[in-house]
Parts: structure tokens; sequence; C-alpha cells
């Protein structure tokens, strides 16, 4: 009994295709999960504004407190979290940045549009102007989550893509086995 019926029936390419190879890499930084706690923290103190509150110089000033530090505590909490640990995936098709545990922000660059890669030895918030997703006018677009090596794409368009990584050596060999021709392939046989 077959518990695909006519799958032997029809070709299979993909069996005859080799099988695609991956390069997955992580980055952590610990340290946001401190700045996540302080942002619970005004989080929390929203909370107790709005349940145990007596003010008595009136609604207006309590309202604007509590929504002030609901909003502040959310947007310092997600702000951080986002920024916690990044996965970067190179396939044969493109390098994708995915940020967080819920994979947001992301970005997928083909490598038709990588020009060329370069190890970057130690890049720093303080370069970039902070953690998280950065741009530069100078320098470009980068995903910094803590210091360390990195990679940097120079894209088709001029632009410059950087991203903090464990193993970017890695990532790059990996970028520029899939972006640079094979120089044996071009060569005819005789």
């Amino acid at each position: 009994m077959r518990d695909f019926p006519g799958a032997d029936d029809r070709h299979d390419e993909s069996a005859a295709a080799p099988p695609t190879t991956r390069w997955t890499g992580r980055a952590t930084n610990r340290a946001q999960w401190l700045l996540s706690a302080a942002g619970a923290g005004v989080l929390a103190l929203g909370i107790e504004l709005a349940v145990g509150s007596s003010w008595v110089s009136g609604i207006v000033p309590l309202v604007m407190a509590v929504v002030g530090c609901l909003l502040v505590g959310m947007m310092v909490i997600f702000g951080t979290l986002a920024f916690v640990h990044v996965r970067v995936t190179v396939d044969d098709q493109a390098l994708e940045v995915r940020c967080g545990h819920m994979g947001l922000p992301r970005r997928r660059i083909p490598l038709s549009h990588v020009r060329s890669v370069e190890f970057a030895p130690r890049v720093t918030p303080r370069h970039w102007g902070g953690w998280g997703y950065r741009w530069r006018p100078e320098q470009g677009t980068a995903v910094v989550v803590r210091r360390g090596e990195g990679v940097v794409l120079r894209l088709g368009d001029g632009r410059t893509f950087t991203v903090t990584v464990d193993d970017a050596a890695g990532a790059v060999r990996a970028i520029r086995d899939r972006i640079l021709p094979d120089p044996a392939a071009g060569r005819p046989e005789g």
C-alpha cells in the first residue's frame, strides 16, 4: 500500500538535483535582556499608577503619566527583544537576516545583487550609533546586536549592508562560493 498514490508514476527532479547547502550563523547580546527588564519596570510603574493611584491633581496628569509609562515600557521591551539575537542564513539564492524571537525585522538580499563581500573583524555599536537596525548615510545599513566580527556586503546599487554574526569568516566564504564564478567552469575542454 502506498502513502502517496501516483508518487512512483511521476518523475521526481529533486531526487536528481544535488542537495542545497545552507550556511547558518547567529549572534546574541544578553545585555539586551537587562534593557528589556528596565522596560518591564517602566511598564509595571504605568500599571501601578493606573491601579493604585490617588492623585489629587486631576485625571489628565494621571492619564498622561499612565499612558506615557505604558508606551515607553512597551517600546523598550519590544525594541530590545527584537535585537537580543540575530540569525543569518545563506543559501543558493539569498542572504537572509532575521532578528529576535519572531524573526522581525527581516531582510532578504538576493545574492545576484551582491557585488562583493568582506569580513569585518570589529563592528561595534559605537560605529553605528547603537544596537539594532541602523542606517548611516556614509556607511549604509547594518544590523548590530553585539560588538565583534561581521559581514559587509557591497550591493549592486552602491549601498552596503553590514551584519554582526558569529563565524563571519564562514559566512563570507559561503557567500563568495555562491557569487564568484568557478574559474574551471568557463574553460573549454580539450
